[in-house]
């Protein structure tokens, strides 16, 4: 089973759907133990940073989470969900970031409303966007080629880092996925809107979770 954990921040419905449109049993839940217990993890993309943190803390899901990416559980977190990943966030923060999973170095921050030539950009980031890959070897992006398209729709941006798997431009180019040692994975864009091609990648961690 598939667990898409539930934070109380909105609707899963549609990473639910597709999930079990390319093949898997998923599952939305806030139980700690069917969380524990669930051969791979979603993390969706819904609300703010600071606010699906500390609700995540509350409802003791931070502190599980870490500990089961550390065990190398399979892990997919989608646009929220990858930029919970991080160190922290700036996203309706109160003062300082606030603390995420802490799995990944860097403080997710806003997208810049012009890039370095004084172009301005629409921010939000919303619809369809190409993506650059920067490694070839990655089984999340199996069969993805650089220049496919996914759809978008985000404000914040993660930090480069060396977990970077393929990058975006929208006024500046940022991480759109990345990759943490063999069984962490995060992606900006949303696959469960994203067509065939979002299909393939959740299909490809599916995939990956079942054999792994």
């Amino acid at each position: 089973m598939i667990a898409v954990v539930d934070y109380h921040k909105g609707n899963l419905k549609s990473v639910e759907r597709g999930l079990i449109g390319v093949g898997a049993d998923a599952h939305i839940t806030d139980d700690l133990e069917e969380i524990r217990s669930a051969r791979a993890i979603v993390l969706p993309g819904v609300g703010a940073y600071a606010d699906a943190a500390n609700a995540m803390r509350e409802l003791g899901q931070m502190d599980l989470l870490r500990m089961l990416i550390a065990q190398g559980v399979p892990f997919l977190g989608i646009c929220l969900g990858m930029q919970l990943l991080f160190a922290a966030g700036e996203e309706h923060a109160q003062g300082k970031p606030t603390p995420g999973l802490g799995v990944i170095p860097g403080i997710v921050g806003a997208l810049p409303k012009t890039d370095d030539e004084g172009n301005a950009y629409k921010i939000p980031h919303v619809g369809w966007n190409s993506i650059e890959l920067t490694v070839d070897n990655s089984p999340l992006l199996a069969g993805i080629e650089s220049g496919e398209h996914f759809y978008f729709t985000h404000s914040f941006a993660v930090p480069e880092s060396g977990t970077t798997i393929a990058t975006t431009t929208h006024s500046t180019t940022f991480p759109s996925a990345v990759q943490w040692r063999q069984s962490c994975f995060g992606v900006q864009f949303h696959p469960e809107k994203s067509s065939d091609a979002g299909a393939k990648v959740l299909r490809n961690f599916v995939e990956y979770a079942e054999w792994n």
